[in-house]
């Protein structure tokens, strides 16, 4: 699948709408992995 970017515009909110994709998978897998860590040393 390509996607023609005609302007400057276009081309910002792309990039805009992956970044925003990006921290949201970071502000999911963070906590997520620190749980993880902190009940590895529990045992």
């Amino acid at each position: 699948m390509e996607t023609i970017m005609y302007t400057l515009h276009d081309f910002m909110t792309h990039t805009k709408n992956i970044t925003y994709l990006i921290m949201g998978g970071i502000l999911i897998f963070l906590p997520l992995f620190w749980l993880f860590l902190n009940e590895r040393e529990k045992d």
